[in-house]
């Protein structure tokens, strides 16, 4: 917005031409986000606290979250502002991989909200606090993907097919259907990542600051490449494809990662508020539509290493759980897990680690992929 209202008076002052290069306005966008979230932050935690929108304990988690059944969820609502108001202010709003990336986030963020406002209308009527059906809740995610997925088939954004991607260490290899009618297979595709990263963001969301600062690591990353990819020079020398426009998407993931370092600041050990399904489902799809936008889909397993880990322990514990079930039964099953509990950050905690330590050595992990990401556009 700022971008259209101040770029025409460059001529008369000169400070103004700094509108025009992405740096400074992702910048920009990422120092908005910090102060969004301080002024804001205070007031959304006063009103989740009166509206007793409490965080819900899942049982078997370890004796240490005990005291977490008072501290207020939803905080997510303090990421989408901290998000939004920057983008909007700081990014071209023509550009429609900004413009895609904001409405995924919207609607993922829609989808935890409202997961996150049924628990409360039914702890308030004395019912189970299991929130959005789960079905329902999938359904919203897949319809994003499919709608997603269509779009970036039927009316490509950048120069590449719609139908296509890259692969990280190969130099110009662009993954593309064969035939015709394999081309809506993409569309799927689309839907399966989008779906897959947001519940592994939501899985992660167990600790206080875990999930926020693995997504502002992985996120940061992503910008890195979108501003890369996004110039000519750049993705000449680095051997990688030319995406027209994507540059803009640093902006964006400006806005992301101070949003989520603004939230830290609440949300550090102890927490003083949760991102609950509002937050979790909203950053997991920014991960998921940025890296789709990118063609770089297959980066997720360097970038989201950590969500990727903890989604597969779930899947680990519950399949070798229901074979051990039925095959020797149930008192088998249960004492002999893979995992302590899962999801993985869980394990460690059972196994002595104190909830900080986890956090931290997790983060470190995070960074540790990041790199070997970013080492991908050399390593070609």
């Amino acid at each position: 917005m700022l971008y259209f209202l101040l770029q025409p008076l460059a001529k008369s002052f000169s400070v103004l031409n700094l509108l025009n290069y992405i740096t400074f306005r992702a910048a920009a966008a990422f120092v908005t986000a910090l102060l969004v979230s301080f002024i804001a932050g205070p007031a959304v935690i006063r009103r989740l606290r009166a509206m007793a929108v409490h965080q819900v304990v899942r049982e078997g988690t370890p004796d240490t979250h005990a005291g977490k059944g008072s501290t207020p969820t939803m905080g997510g609502l303090i990421i989408l502002l901290a998000t939004f108001v920057p983008s909007l202010l700081w990014a071209r709003l023509s550009n429609r991989y900004v413009l895609l990336a904001l409405g995924v986030m919207a609607w993922m963020g829609a989808i935890g909200f409202l997961d996150d406002y049924l628990k409360l209308r039914q702890k308030r009527a004395g019912l189970k606090n299991e929130g959005l059906v789960e079905r329902y809740k999938l359904a919203g995610q897949i319809t994003c993907g499919l709608g997603l997925g269509a779009i970036l088939l039927l009316f490509p954004i950048s120069t590449l097919p719609g139908a296509s991607t890259t692969l990280p260490f190969f130099k110009y290899v662009l993954v593309v259907p064969s035939v015709a009618w394999a081309a809506w297979l993409y569309i799927p595709w689309v839907t399966f990542i989008l779906t897959g990263v947001s519940n592994a963001v939501n899985l992660t969301d167990g600790l206080d600051g875990l999930s926020a600062g693995l997504v502002a690591i992985a996120v940061l990353t992503l910008g890195i490449f979108a501003y890369l990819l996004g110039r000519v020079d750049t993705s000449a020398h680095l051997l990688v494809f030319y995406l027209r426009g994507a540059g803009e998407l640093s902006v964006f993931c400006g806005a992301v990662v101070g949003a989520c370092i603004g939230f830290l600041w609440y949300n550090a050990h102890p927490a003083q508020v949760f991102m609950g399904d509002t937050g979790s489902l909203a950053l997991g799809g920014a991960v998921g539509a940025v890296a789709l936008l990118l063609k770089s889909e297959f980066l997720l397993l360097f970038v989201g290493a950590v969500f990727f880990a903890e989604t597969l322990s779930v899947i680990l514990q519950r399949s070798v759980f229901k074979y051990r079930r039925r095959r020797f039964g149930l008192e088998y099953a249960q004492k002999h897990r893979v995992f302590l509990r899962a999801p993985l950050h869980h394990h460690f905690e059972l196994k002595g680690w104190p909830e900080t330590q986890v956090v931290v050595r997790f983060w470190i992990i995070g960074i540790l992929c990041a790199l070997l990401a970013l080492s991908t556009l050399k390593l070609r």
